[in-house]
């Protein structure tokens, strides 16, 4: 559910966001989110960070690396940073 006035998207197609959102990896979940921000005028990033349930920082961090993704830049192959994450069992 939308917490804005008149949302761009219908309920259906912010379910299939949702949907889509949760089938991807974390940093295509970060660029698919800012895909569609970009696409809306002023306050898109907290509307799809509201639909997504995700944080308006993740999606700024994924409109940065945008314009890398389009030059064809490589990005970190890594998911996380190494070391990051739960700890392992001893």
């Amino acid at each position: 559910m939308s917490l804005v006035k008149n949302p761009p998207y219908s309920p259906e197609a912010e379910a299939v966001m949702r949907n889509l959102y949760n089938c991807l990896g974390e940093k295509e979940r970060r660029w698919y989110a800012a895909g569609e921000a970009i696409k809306l005028p002023y306050g898109g990033i907290r509307y799809i960070a509201s639909v997504l349930g995700c944080c308006e920082n993740t999606i700024a961090k994924g409109i940065a690396e945008l314009p890398q993704l389009a030059d064809g830049d490589p990005l970190p192959d890594r998911e996380r940073a190494e070391g990051a994450g739960r700890p392992k069992k001893r």
